[in-house]
C-alpha cells in the first residue's frame, strides 16, 4: 500500500504513522519540508511508515519532540544517528533524553533548543511550540503553519484552558488526544494510583473532555479532526469516535459545513490529510 502524497504549493499534509500508549510518530510536511513529531516507535517502523509516503528518512528535516516519555522517544536515537536528523526539543526535555539509555548516545550537534511560545522556522514551515499539562519535565505540543494554513497537534494533556484553546484556534486540521473513556477506566483493572494519574490534571484527556475542547474551537475552516493516543485498555476507537462525533455533528448542523472525523490507529498509518 502506498499513501497519496501529491503536494500543492502552500499545502500542508499530515499522516499518523503510529498513535497510542505504546508508541507515537506523526509525519507533517509541505512540498519542500518533511518533519516528524516524536519518534516513539522502532526505527524500522518509522522507516516503513515513511516509505508508504514515498519519503526517505534521510529527507526528514527535523524531529520535534513533545516530551521524554518512552512512547514518544523510543526510536529517536536510532533514526537521528543513522540519518543525521536534527532534533528539536526544550532544554529540560533534552536533558532527560540525553540521560536516557533507551536513546543511547546522540550527537549534541543534532540538538536544537526551542522555547515555549517562541516561533521557529524549518525551511518553509513555521512551528509554534506551546506548553501543556502533563507529568513530564517540560511537555510541549505544536502548531505548524505555512501560507495561512495550520495543523495543530496536541496530545498528552490532562486538562485544557484558554491558553490551549487559543493555540488551537483557526486550525485547518486538528490532531488531538482522546485517550480514554472514563467509565472504562474506572471499571478497568488499572491500580488506583494509575487511574488517579490518568484522570488528573497532568494525565490524559478523556473522550468527553476532547469533545468539549473541539466544540469550543470549531470554525468555518476546520476541515478535519483526527483523534489519537487512544488507550488500548481504556478506550475503543468506535466509542471515541462516537463520543466526539456528537460535538462535531452539532457544529455541522448549525453551520451546514462538514468537518471530517477520523481515528488514528496504533499499529497502522492513517490516510494522508491535507489542508488544501
Amino acid at each position: 500500500m502506498t499513501l497519496t502524497m501529491d503536494m500543492e504549493t502552500g499545502m500542508l499534509k499530515i499522516c499518523s504513522i503510529a498513535s497510542g500508549s505504546s508508541g507515537n510518530c506523526i509525519y507533517v510536511g509541505s512540498e519542500n519540508t518533511h518533519l516528524l513529531i516524536d519518534a516513539g516507535i522502532s526505527g524500522k517502523r518509522i522507516t516503513e511508515g515513511l516509505s508508504l509516503l514515498g519519503i526517505s528518512p534521510g529527507n526528514i528535516s527535523g524531529i520535534l519532540v513533545t516530551h521524554e516519555h518512552s512512547d514518544h522517544i523510543k526510536g529517536l536515537g536510532v533514526v537521528s544517528r543513522k540519518y543525521r536528523i536534527p532534533i528539536y526539543a526544550s532544554e529540560l526535555t533534552w536533558g532527560k533524553i540525553r540521560g536516557n539509555s533507551l536513546c543511547g548516545v546522540i550527537d549534541e550537534s543534532l540538538f536544537n533548543p526551542i522555547v515555549p511560545d517562541n516561533d521557529f522556522l524549518i525551511n518553509d514551515i513555521v512551528i509554534h511550540p506551546f506548553r501543556t499539562q502533563h507529568d513530564a519535565v517540560e511537555p510541549l505540543c505544536y502548531t505548524l503553519s505555512k501560507d495561512g494554513r495550520k495543523i495543530s497537534i496536541v496530545t498528552d494533556l490532562g486538562c485544557y484552558d484558554e491558553y490551549i484553546m487559543g493555540k488551537l484556534a483557526e486550525s485547518d486540521i486538528l490532531f488531538i488526544e482522546a485517550n480514554h473513556d472514563i467509565e472504562m477506566l474506572q471499571k478497568g483493572n488499572y491500580p488506583f494510583f494509575l487511574k488517579k494519574r490518568i484522570l488528573g490534571d497532568k494525565g490524559h484527556l478523556s473522550n468527553n473532555s476532547t469533545g468539549k475542547l473541539i466544540s469550543g474551537i470549531c470554525h468555518d475552516n476546520l476541515k478535519c479532526v483526527v483523534l489519537g493516543h487512544l488507550s488500548r485498555e481504556n478506550n475503543d476507537p468506535r466509542i471515541a469516535h462516537d463520543s466526539v462525533k456528537v460535538e462535531i455533528d452539532t457544529f455541522n448542523l448549525k453551520t451546514g459545513l462538514q468537518v471530517k472525523l477520523a481515528v488514528a490507529e496504533r499499529e497502522k498509518s492513517t490516510e494522508v490529510f491535507s489542508t488544501g
